[in-house]
């Protein structure tokens, strides 16, 4: 196949297995190949040689998409994240450094992939400083036995991967959590629904006794906050009245027109007057 009708295939949607067998036959490009394309693009913004490389570099997308199967994700949305690095990749390569696209590619897509994972491998994140992402990634393939580590190769994975082994044994712990529907609609099993956490978490919301308790402390702090109010001054009083309290909110320059003082003035006594109301209300 010629570079030329390399890049104007069309690979097929709506079958992966057609997509990746396409993607495979993508002829690979020479190294000269590959560097008139990358010039073409970075001095014309040349989109056919863009395309071209993107899909000449296809399968190496696949193959690093297929390294992570075993996050129980879809291998279609692995693939796409994946492709997405790549043209990321494309767009910031300099083919005067001296290295071939693929070699500069990886990092991309192993970052597109690795960020996707992470948004949809759980519903809560399990990953989110970089020492968490680096442990995420290498766990799995740190682990050489089922259960739980031992403090000895505790100390090792944190040795290996560059962390503190404390960091070690919180990832464990998130990694051997599991996701649970609240109300188990995803399942037509009888029995998975009645140990749903909807079917023994209580909703107290409207519980007679929580409603009643709510409604004594919203008066407490009611109470509590006229009685701070009715300690200020009554200029100080004013002023947070019709600055904080009222629906329609009234300006600096307006109460300090009003006052016949600066703005500056009026956010001082503003100032002062919380810090006052803070105390009564704490003490």
């Amino acid at each position: 196949m010629s570079k030329q009708s390399a890049t104007a295939l069309t690979l097929p949607t709506g079958n992966m297995e057609a997509y990746i067998g396409a993607a495979f036959q993508l002829p690979l490009l020479s190294a000269e190949e590959e560097h008139d394309l990358a010039v073409r693009l970075r001095d014309h913004n040349d989109l056919e040689a863009a395309r071209g490389l993107v899909t000449s570099h296809l399968r190496f997308v696949v193959r690093i998409a297929r390294g992570y199967n075993g996050y129980g994700l879809p291998q279609h949305d692995l693939i796409q994240e994946g492709t997405v690095g790549l043209m990321k990749a494309v767009r910031r390569f300099d083919p005067d450094i001296g290295v071939r696209l693929v070699s500069f590619a990886v990092h991309w897509i192993k970052a597109e992939i690795h960020e996707y994972i992470l948004r949809n491998w759980r519903i809560v994140k399990v990953a989110t400083t970089k020492a968490q992402r680096k442990l995420f990634f290498n766990l799995r393939s740190a682990k050489k036995r089922l259960g739980w580590f031992s403090r000895q190769e505790v100390d090792e994975v944190a040795r290996d991967l560059g962390v503190k082994p404390e960091t070690v044994l919180e990832m464990e712990s998130r990694l051997a959590n599991y996701d649970l529907a609240f109300d188990g609609s995803d399942t037509d099993d009888e029995d998975a629904l009645a140990i749903a956490p909807a079917a023994y978490l209580p909703d107290l919301r409207h519980e007679p006794s929580r409603m009643l308790e709510q409604a004594d402390s919203a008066a407490s702090d009611r109470d509590h906050l006229y009685a701070a109010l009715d300690s200020l001054d009554e200029r100080s009083r004013d002023i947070l009245q019709r600055r904080w309290l009222n629906e329609s909110k009234e300006t600096l320059h307006d109460l300090a027109g009003e006052y016949g003082v600066s703005a500056e003035r009026i956010r001082q006594i503003e100032a002062a007057a919380m810090k006052k109301l803070r105390g009564t209300l704490a003490a």
